[in-house]
């Protein structure tokens, strides 16, 4: 069975509902709680709403009741209860960009250390770990690509395993994912091919699909020309053959330029000096 991180809109329902419940909450408590402190409680839970009903009954019964006999559950509060700093941290904002772009850049520039730094200032403050897991998987491909084919799989196993697991024992998984990336051999050269590729198409239009290589699976097609002259490669030694598969107009482009870092070494030998 898998258990999926709730959405917050369904964690302040449950929350709401564990502080007015006298029989199975803390109703008898008369606690309230202000929308800062809830959304406090809500984003270090990570989706994980057994975590946040612990965190919610801990801040409850830390708070001494006033002369009414009410609890009001302030962020201050809440932050003194479960021994933690709360972080500035507004996922729409500034701040939001600044650090993904740290830890993207530390990535980059292979510091594991600061990697994770940034890695668990983002969780810490409640950032959404599915949104860090995508990042990864973007980085995977960007600036490691197929300098290190495993990448992309880790950084992928790692957001399946928040998908499938959660917090607490997925945070690690998420860890081994950017420590395994900042190690990695680095190449940008598919982010350069996407971007050369996107551009010609722009400026160059709708090129036609050479004949040779076009599907004939009628008569017709087959007698204007479709397939014909179509060598199928496994008929030859090292299922190789000298052949041309681009239009004719961009016959000569280049796109893909593997490094010398990395599995891209191999690759680069397999192309051959004429597609590098």
């Amino acid at each position: 069975m898998t258990l999926k991180p709730l959405e917050f809109k369904d964690m302040a329902i449950i929350l709401n509902r564990a502080l007015k419940d006298k029989k199975r909450g803390l109703g008898d408590l008369n606690t309230t709680i202000e929308e800062n402190a809830l959304k406090y409680i809500i984003s270090i839970s990570h989706g994980d709403v057994r975590y946040a009903l612990n965190n919610l009954e801990s801040a409850s019964y830390f708070l001494n009741p006033d002369k009414n006999n009410k609890r009001v559950l302030n962020l201050a509060t809440v932050a003194r209860a479960l021994n933690k700093k709360p972080l500035v941290y507004d996922k729409n904002g500034e701040e939001h960009y600044n650090l993904i772009s740290a830890l993207h850049k530390s990535m980059r520039g292979s510091d594991p250390q600061a990697s994770i730094y940034w890695l668990y200032r983002m969780l810490e403050a409640g950032e959404d770990p599915l949104f860090i897991g995508r990042r990864l998987i973007r980085f995977a491909s960007e600036d490691i690509g197929l300098a290190d084919p495993d990448a992309l799989e880790i950084a992928l196993t790692a957001y399946q395993a928040w998908e499938r697991v959660g917090p607490p024992e997925a945070k690690l998984s998420l860890t081994q994912a950017v420590v395994y990336l900042a190690t990695a051999p680095k190449s940008n050269a598919l982010y350069v091919a996407e971007k050369s590729v996107t551009k010609e198409i722009e400026e160059s239009g709708p090129q036609p699909v050479p004949l040779h290589i076009r599907n004939a699976p009628t008569k017709l097609m087959k007698e204007i020309g479709y397939s014909q002259g179509y060598i199928y490669p496994h008929d030859y030694p090292e299922n190789k053959v000298k052949q041309e598969y681009l239009p004719e107009k961009i016959r000569k482009k280049i796109f893909y330029r593997p490094g010398d870092r990395g599995f891209e070494k191999e690759i680069k030998k397999r192309m051959g000096e004429k597609n590098v």
